[in-house]
C-alpha cells in the first residue's frame, strides 16, 4: 500500500502513527500541499477533494480522510475495541476531534506556522482549542486513556494536533492530565515523531 501525506500534517500523522504501531509496510509520497501539490490533475484523480492524507491500496482502490483511514486499518487489531459501545465511543471520539478539536487547535497551528497574516482569527480560535483541551482534560481525569485499558484510534486521533499544540500558542502546562496521556502516547515501543521521515519509501 502506498500512503501519501505531508510530514507537518497532524491528519497525516496520525495514519502513519497507526501503521508503525501495526508495522505493517507501506511506501510514502510526501506531498507538498501547501504548495499545490494535492491540486494537480494527477492527483485529483486520486483523491478529487484535493487532500491528503490518501491510503492507495494494493488493489488499485483508494481512502481518504485520516480518521476513516485508521478505522479501515485497525479493523480486528487491539487499537479498535470490538464491543459495538466501545466502538462507538471511540468513533465519538474522533468525530469530536475532527469538529470540535483540530478545527480550532490545527488552525492555529496552521496560521502560527503558514498565515500569520490571519492572526487576528487567533483569538476565537485560542478560546475554541482551551474549551477542547478542557474537555480532554477533564475525561482524564477520570481515565487514563480515551477508550478502554490502553492506546485507540481515539488516542491516536487526538494526539496527532494535541501533543504540537504550543506550535499555535496553547500552553500544555494548563492540561497536566493532557501533558501525562501525551507522555504515555510517547512511550508506545512503536512511536514515531510527527517530523519523522517513513523508513519505507
Amino acid at each position: 500500500m502506498k500512503l501519501y501525506g505531508n510530514l507537518n500534517s497532524g491528519n497525516c500523522y496520525k495514519v502513519r502513527l497507526l501503521l508503525s504501531y501495526l508495522n505493517v509496510p507501506y511506501t510514502y509520497q510526501d506531498m507538498d500541499a501547501p504548495h499545490g501539490a494535492t491540486r494537480t490533475a494527477e492527483f485529483l484523480a486520486i483523491n478529487p477533494a484535493g487532500q491528503i492524507p490518501v491510503l492507495a491500496l494494493n488493489n488499485g482502490r483508494t481512502l481518504a480522510e485520516s480518521n476513516a483511514i485508521m478505522a479501515f486499518l485497525a479493523e480486528d487489531t487491539p487499537y479498535l475495541p470490538i464491543n459495538a459501545f466501545e466502538r462507538a465511543k471511540a468513533l465519538q471520539w474522533m468525530f469530536w476531534e475532527q469538529y470540535r478539536h483540530e478545527p480550532a487547535i490545527a488552525v492555529a497551528r496552521f496560521i502560527k506556522i503558514y498565515a500569520p497574516e490571519r492572526a487576528d482569527e487567533l483569538p476565537k480560535l485560542m478560546e475554541r482549542g482551551g474549551d477542547a483541551l478542557s474537555v480532554m482534560e477533564g475525561h482524564l481525569r477520570k481515565n487514563v486513556w480515551f477508550i478502554g485499558a490502553g492506546p485507540s484510534i481515539a488516542d491516536i486521533a487526538l494526539y496527532a494536533y494535541t501533543h504540537v499544540a504550543e506550535d499555535g500558542g496553547f500552553n500544555l502546562g494548563d492540561y497536566p492530565q493532557v501533558q501525562a496521556w501525551c507522555a504515555r502516547m510517547a512511550e508506545h515501543p512503536r512511536h514515531v515523531l510527527m517530523t519523522d521521515r517513513p523508513e519505507k519509501i
